[in-house]
């Protein structure tokens, strides 16, 4: 039917324009944060691309939404500002006739959020959870860059490498400053080397000294020698059996409801619900006058949209610390925008009157009282 294509046909192109442009902001500003947590040392700097890849892609379901949510307002409301709404009204089609091209435009898109929501999203936020876990608990050899100095894993030691060879197994002007046990070392050589005792590994270090000081005290002690093993790496820490509950699959969600495991649930299954309440509130806020600027519009969308993702953000807070449930939850928030939704198409499709519409269902309650 042409009413269906030519709509189909103007949100394709708007989804993808509105798609490739919220996608590039994200992706820029993931960057900037990305590469601000490297620089802090929450990530290797080398996996920055990767981690911001994962953060992307965790956040395509909201994006995928708001850029179904931007397109369908952006037609409709080009469409009245045209009056091409006017013809398609005096021709038999009414605003609710809208819904059935829009929803066979948006099935795949919603199919795709609620694949996402459920299944990638807790994939990718894993991926990048064990990326960060994995460079947290690198050994101390790993964390020496050559010209740099460089705090072990516990924080009590600082190392610094003028320059390495041989794939950081020899180095040159070593310097070691040590904080333990109510002592305070330093220890420099001229070089090192990595040397493998069984299970544990040594920095032997060559033709140095080592000064140490009792903290409190003016107590010093000089030596000097010519070989010094000292050991690193040994105690690596071993992985934590915390498992965060945004990086759980949402089968084991289910498999164990607790409250923790109730609040992600309803964040997974709000992305799908608010997509597609998005749609019916899409087709309701984009009447306009043709003679009044659409940008009104635009803002109350996006006013909507903010405060429809902060409630779901909320209501996933309310549920960790049990002042809500999870099913008068997700019925309050998502039933209740759907409720409204449907109630402002249904005044937008009869042409109802907020100054007229109020009296008459005043009296009509008037006239059930009695």
């Amino acid at each position: 039917m042409l009413f269906h294509s030519s709509i189909r046909r103007e949100l394709a192109r708007s989804f993808g324009a509105t798609l490739i442009v919220l996608a590039t902001v994200v992706m820029t500003m993931t960057l900037i944060r990305t590469l601000g947590a490297a620089s802090r040392g929450s990530f290797n700097p080398s996996d920055v691309m990767l981690v911001m890849g994962y953060t992307v892609l965790a956040y395509m379901p909201t994006i995928l939404t708001m850029s179904l949510f931007i397109s369908i307002i952006a037609t409709l409301s080009r469409m009245y500002r045209d009056s091409e709404m006017v013809i398609w009204f005096t021709s038999g089609r009414g605003l609710s006739s809208l819904l059935r091209p829009l929803f066979r435009f948006a099935w795949p898109v919603l199919l795709v959020v609620m694949a996402l929501a459920m299944l990638v999203l807790p994939w990718s936020n894993a991926r990048i959870e064990k990326m960060k876990d994995q460079y947290e608990r690198r050994g101390d050899l790993e964390r020496i860059e050559p010209g740099q100095f460089q705090e072990s894993a516990g924080g009590k030691r600082v190392f610094f490498v003028e320059k390495d060879a041989s794939g950081k197994q020899l180095g040159s002007n070593v310097f070691i400053a040590t904080t333990e046990n109510g002592k305070e070392t330093v220890t420099s050589a001229r070089s090192g080397r990595v040397q493998t005792v069984g299970e544990d590994r040594f920095l032997m270090l060559s033709n140095g000294q080592r000064l140490e000081s009792t903290m409190g005290t003016s107590d010093l002690k000089i030596s000097q020698f010519e070989e010094y093993g000292a050991k690193v790496g040994a105690n690596v820490l071993t992985g934590s059996d915390y498992i965060p509950v945004n990086t759980r699959p949402t089968q084991e969600l289910l498999n164990n409801l607790t409250l923790a495991n109730l609040a992600e649930l309803s964040w997974r299954i709000g992305l799908t619900l608010a997509s597609i309440n998005f749609i019916i509130i899409g087709v309701a806020v984009s009447s306009v006058n043709p003679r009044v600027g659409r940008s009104i519009n635009l803002v109350f969308a996006m006013f909507a949209f903010v405060i429809y993702y902060n409630l779901l953000n909320l209501g996933q807070s309310w549920i960790a610390s049990g002042k809500v449930s999870f099913a008068g939850f997700l019925l309050a928030l998502h039933g209740g925008a759907l409720v409204l939704g449907s109630f402002w198409l249904a005044k937008s499709h009869n042409a109802w009157q907020w100054h007229t519409l109020l009296p008459d269902f005043i009296s009509s309650l008037r006239k059930s009282s009695t």
